[in-house]
Parts: C-alpha cells; structure tokens; sequence
C-alpha cells in the first residue's frame, strides 16, 4: 500500500490512477449519465491533480481529484441546465409564434381582403376614366339601367353607351387582372 504522506512521484501518481480511475468515473457517470463525458471528466481532473503535484501527497491526492471531478460534473451539469433552459424557452417562443401564426391566418378572410382591394382597384380606375365613360358605366353597372335608358337620358346613341360601357370594362380588365381567377373561382363556389 501506499504511505499517505509519501511525495507524489510519477510512480505513485501511476498506481494511483491505477486505483482510482474506474472509481472515479462511476462516481462521475452517476451524475453526468454519459460513460465518455464522465471518463473526460476523470481525465482531465487528473491531469489538473498531476499539475499540482508539488503541494499534494499521495494521502492528499485522491481527495484533491476527487474535488475537482466533482466541480468539473457541477460545470457540466450547469452548462447543461443553461442549454436545456435556452431550448425550452426557444421551443416555448417558437409556439407563441406558431399559436399566433394560427390565429391570424384562422382570422384571415380571402373574400374581404380581395374585395377591399378590388374596390380601391374599380374606383381608381373609375376615377382615371373620362367624366361621360364614367357617368355612363356608373349608370349601367352600378344604378341597373339599360343602354337605352342611358342614351335617352344623355341625349346619345346606343351604340355610343355600348362604346362607352366596353372601353371602362376593357380598363377594369387589365386593372383587375390579377383577380380575376379569385372571382371566377368565387362566383364558382358561392
């Protein structure tokens, strides 16, 4: 056996890692639950033991080993419990996220959203019309009447409404191209 007070010499450094290891890393592993993570652990402490091996004995350097295992598997297991808390709380924002993502699309309604923007897109369009095309198209598609209705009231022709009505229909066509499969797809479905 060894003398506890002798000088720690690479010899006795030996048999006592020799001695120690194994018991050591069970004593790691029963904490850090990773065989290789614990056995580095072990390692490393010894070799930070070895380092101070002027102040240490052999009956002083098992304690000593032992004391620096024991803050290296505390470092460990903070480090871990920081890690685990940043994934909580990076999975707890990715819900919030994902939740409010949910309810806003839930909340979301197409019919509303395109016809508010299809409304902005008519009356621009209306707006940028000559006064007579606009009064006439206003006329027949908004108020009901018929072309022969409005050429009467206008003192104009038939013909001259029809004209009318089909140059604001082709500028609503191309104002509302990007629409336009939305409407067909809604008038289909309602």
């Amino acid at each position: 056996m060894f003398q506890s007070d002798a000088a720690l010499d690479l010899a006795a450094f030996n048999r006592l890692f020799g001695e120690y290891q194994q018991r050591f890393i069970r004593f790691a592993v029963s904490y850090i639950a990773d065989p290789v993570v614990a056995e580095d652990i072990v390692m490393e402490s010894f070799v930070a033991a070895w380092g101070r091996r002027d102040m240490l004995s052999v009956g002083s350097f098992p304690p000593y080993a032992l004391t620096i295992i024991k803050n290296k598997c505390l470092n460990h297991l903070r480090a871990q419990d920081v890690r685990t808390r940043a994934a909580e709380n990076i999975h707890s924002h990715g819900a919030r996220m994902l939740r409010t993502r949910i309810a806003t699309l839930q909340a979301c309604d197409p019919e509303e959203l395109f016809s508010e923007e299809a409304r902005r897109l008519v009356d621009r369009t209306l707006d940028a019309l000559p006064e007579r095309t606009r009064e006439i198209f206003v006329r027949s598609r908004f108020r009901g009447q018929s072309y022969k209705e409005i050429a009467a009231e206008m003192g104009t022709t038939v013909k001259s409404v029809e004209f009318e009505v089909s140059k604001a229909m082709k500028l609503l066509r191309v104002a509302l191209k990007d629409y336009l499969a939305f409407f067909i797809f809604w008038f289909y479905i309602n």
